[in-house]
């Protein structure tokens, strides 16, 4: 039987993600929210449906976000997506520590469209999503952390891309990590 696997992976003291938060607080709630949900989208929707390719749920919580970030729906709304059908799915994932980390992590991206700091949480879940998919579910702690760094890297890439620099309303975040 496997060792009791972390439901994420990451350092929030490490110098890469600290360095993450400080780019994040440079940017709006909206930048955040639209980098958060383009990176699901490219990077663990794919992972998830990998893993659960008839299960629309984790996609339909990012078409959902979106549609919130477009003025077409409620915040209710789409909260209730996330915590019913995305998270839901990931619960009943407990076999499968690829696709639960995977939709762990889209949930958190939806999630940055009210609460900024859910975008570091999608960072730690994919960490752990693409080391488990990577390396297996009996790796050496220090080879996962190798995979979360250049997740950090990969993610942090991603924000510097689509930055706006002087951005004139930076996202406020109270970071509890």
């Amino acid at each position: 039987m496997p060792k009791k696997l972390r439901k994420t992976l990451g350092d929030a003291s490490a110098l890469s993600t600290v360095a993450l938060m400080r780019l994040i607080e440079t940017q709006s709630k909206t930048t955040v929210a639209n980098w958060t949900l383009d990176y699901a989208e490219r990077n663990m929707l794919p992972l998830f449906e990998k893993h659960c390719p008839n299960d629309e749920r984790p996609a339909h919580t990012i078409a959902a976000a979106r549609e919130w970030l477009d003025g077409k729906v409620k915040l209710p709304y789409v909260k209730n997506i996330i915590l019913n059908e995305c998270h839901a799915a990931a619960r009943e994932l407990d076999d499968n520590p690829v696709a639960q980390a995977a939709a762990r992590a889209i949930g958190q991206s939806a999630g940055s469209i009210h609460a900024t700091p859910h975008s570091l949480g999608l960072y730690f879940y994919a960490a752990a999503a693409v080391a488990y998919d990577r390396l297996g579910l009996e790796a050496k702690k220090a080879e996962y952390d190798a995979v979360a760094e250049e997740v950090c890297a990969d993610y942090t890439a991603a924000l510097k891309v689509i930055a706006i620099e002087d951005e004139s309303n930076p996202a406020q975040c109270k970071w509890r990590c």
